[in-house]
């Protein structure tokens, strides 16, 4: 009893820690694998010993606790967990207990969907009016999100036709793949860390207390079931999923119907590897009892409903070993410890380097140069290290020790206060690999867009001596650059010409292209419209900086060290003097309604007669429009010009209004170039 006691009171310590991480910190470190066989073995231990189970341990309890940081609302109607299961032989024995559970005649038919990787929540609808969303929580009660719920295109606020008056709608929230790369990719450009999965990020975003940031994150929803309501005449599920369609409610897009369990289990191993394919992350089937009525007499448990069960996956997992452990040197001197591995196929890829993050991570996982160690991909997107296979051990295994100084310029390395990354100390001027990374950025779309200047160029420039800062750039001539390799005569005059270019970019890719910490391609148009000029944002104060709506305290701060620090205000004056000289980024300071582009999202794609997409997407937004970087439902034109490619076919799949860009001018007026 003694030994049953210890451990019962360790599992449930971890368990309580997992659920902080997933669901008040949505920060998880182990899989859905993990927790879950950690939360079977308590089960286990506290059906041998039921004088030891208590009111609070974590199978008494549905999920986690809500945020202290939202209202608490209690749900009128229990939102219960879904047992789970990974195996195949355990969905029959599922299927043996809902037949025992019904009369001998009775014909069961089960409906089964994709299990959406996201966050369970619930809406309430009053007279069809949205009058209330809420999380999970811990099943009775939940955090009140109503506002962030609000901004998921999705999700009606008025519900079509005559629905009840009382609808109360259970269902996920989640982000698709391509999302969480592009919110990724601002994240890292302000020095974030990057969100490790679509879950991960979804929990993020509806935990955000300023729905207008919850808003630039595009979530989306599905339904799944019901909670309170009233006036449905529906008798299965699926005729309950066809009222929730018409009423404006988005289900389920692969739902299939089956009369046996085998039929479900075969359906099942056809989405093993096709739900790869999807832009949104499964991780498993639900399947339920169709039937309304046989629902209600199969019941539920304490925490879960019998007539329902999920079949989950396991994750893609491979092993490999640890030939080596690197230090990577970001744009701003980050240094991110990445882990070199024996080749090995994961998920469809050959898997060589997974990263290891940060030196706490390291030392929490004990990974040392020559373990065997387990990896998969975090959301199938990002390599990682599940854990380390300590047995393998033979004693070769070297402890790796993070550097006390920088691997590309030999500086002083150090961690902030409060931060787990340590950098270099050293200005890019003086570290190469940061100079790299730098340069890298300025170039990219999202900042000066400098068509031509590749990563293995850049290499060659900086290596060679030909860079050593961002005005040096702009020193260069077309002989110096084909002299270079893979460089002809024609590259290096177009890469000149781009470089003149860019010389004019507005204010806000200048911003973005300086990698000022905490600052993205968001806050550098907010910055741009709020001053107007590069001189005005040097000058500008902390107090004024931070008055600047969703700026806040930590970005004023860093901009105004960025702009105070000697080795920048070189830069910057080195920058002028090569004649850059960024535009002012056009806004109406009335507000965007009365400008013709007001409301309308567009998409770029090809190559454009007069502009570079660049010019085009500034020209776009100077008239109230947006532009995003993906086709959707949500997009109102697509603006294509010459070898336009995927994004046109799925333009025209879903009919919208593809435009060439002197039908844009024609539509805003503009008649010449002058």
């Amino acid at each position: 009893m003694a030994e049953a006691e210890r451990e019962i009171a360790e599992l449930r310590e971890e368990i309580e820690k997992h659920n902080r991480l997933y669901y008040l910190e949505a920060a998880p470190i182990i899989s859905d694998r993990e927790f879950d066989r950690m939360l079977k073995r308590l089960e286990q231990l506290e059906a041998e010993n039921p004088s030891l189970i208590t009111p609070d341990s974590p199978t008494q309890r549905v999920g986690g606790s809500p945020l202290s940081a939202f209202e608490t609302v209690t749900h009128s109607v229990p939102m219960l967990s879904i047992e789970n299961t990974y195996n195949y032989d355990e969905v029959r024995e599922w299927d043996a207990r809902v037949r025992r559970g019904l009369n001998a005649d009775d014909q069961v038919r089960y409906v089964v969907e994709l299990k959406v990787d996201g966050v369970a929540v619930s809406l309430r609808y009053e007279d069809g009016n949205f009058k209330l969303g809420a999380t999970r929580g811990d099943g009775e009660k939940g955090d009140d999100v109503t506002a962030n719920l609000r901004t998921v295109r999705e999700i009606p606020i008025k519900l079509k036709d005559t629905p009840p008056a009382l609808l109360e709608i259970r269902g996920e929230v989640f982000m698709t793949n391509a999302e969480l790369v592009r919110l990724n990719e601002i994240r890292v450009s302000k020095g974030e860390a990057p969100f490790a999965n679509p879950r991960n990020s979804t929990a993020g975003s509806l935990k955000l207390l300023d729905p207008k940031l919850c808003g630039q994150r595009r979530l989306r929803f599905l339904a799944h079931g019901l909670g309170e309501f009233n006036g449905i005449q529906a008798s299965t599920y699926t005729e309950m999923q066809a009222l929730l369609k018409k009423w404006g409610i988005p289900v389920g897009i692969h739902q299939a119907e089956f009369d046996s369990i085998d039929e479900v289990l075969e359906y099942a191993t056809t989405w093993e590897t096709k739900r790869n394919t999807l832009d949104f992350q499964t991780d498993g089937l639900v399947i339920k009892v169709d039937n309304l009525a046989q629902r209600a007499r199969l019941g539920t448990r304490s925490k879960s409903p019998r007539w329902v069960i999920a079949f989950k996956y396991e994750a893609e997992q491979a092993v490999t070993k640890v030939l080596g452990i690197t230090v990577q040197v970001g744009k701003t001197g980050k240094l991110t410890p990445v882990a070199d591995l024996t080749p090995v196929a994961l998920a469809g890829t050959t898997v060589k380097r997974a990263s290891l993050h940060n030196a706490d991570e390291i030392l929490r996982k004990d990974v040392r140069i020559g373990d065997t160690v387990v990896i998969q991909k975090a959301g199938e997107i990002i390599p990682q290290v599940v854990r380390v296979e300590s047995d393998a051990r033979d004693g070769t295994e070297i402890a790796f020790m993070f550097p006390k100084e920088c691997p590309s310029c030999g500086g002083p390395v150090e961690r902030i206060e409060g931060e787990v990354d340590y950098h270099c100390t050293n200005p890019p001027s003086k570290c190469p690999e940061q100079l790299k990374e730098w340069i890298r950025w300025y170039a990219h779309r999202d900042a000066m867009d400098v068509e031509g200047l590749g990563s293995k160029l850049i290499d060659q420039l900086v290596d060679r001596g030909l860079v050593k800062s961002l005005a040096e750039l702009y020193k260069l001539d077309a002989a110096t650059l084909a002299d270079l390799d893979r460089m002809g005569k024609k590259s290096a005059q177009n890469l000149v010409n781009a470089l003149e270019a860019s010389k004019t970019r507005s204010l806000d890719r200048f911003l973005t292209g300086l990698t000022i910490r905490h600052v993205g391609t968001r806050s550098a148009e907010i910055l741009a419209q709020r001053f107007e000029t590069l001189e005005a944002i040097r000058g500008a104060s902390i107090e004024s900086l931070a008055g600047v709506p969703e700026i806040g305290t930590v970005v004023a701060a860093s901009v105004h060290g960025f702009f105070q620090e000697p080795d920048n205000q070189a830069l910057l004056d080195e920058l002028t003097a090569v004649g850059v000289h960024p535009t002012p980024v056009k806004f109406n300071p009335v507000g965007h309604a009365s400008l013709p582009l007001s409301g309308k999202t567009f998409v770029i794609t090809g190559t454009l007669p007069q502009r570079t997409r660049p010019e085009a997407e500034a020209l776009i937004k100077q008239h109230g429009g947006k532009v995003t970087g993906s086709v959707s439902k949500s997009t109102t034109y697509l603006l294509a010009g010459e070898e336009a490619g995927s994004k046109l076919e799925k333009a025209k799949q879903l009919n919208i209004t593809i435009l060439s860009e002197p039908e844009l001018l024609e539509m805003l007026g503009i008649t010449s170039e002058s």
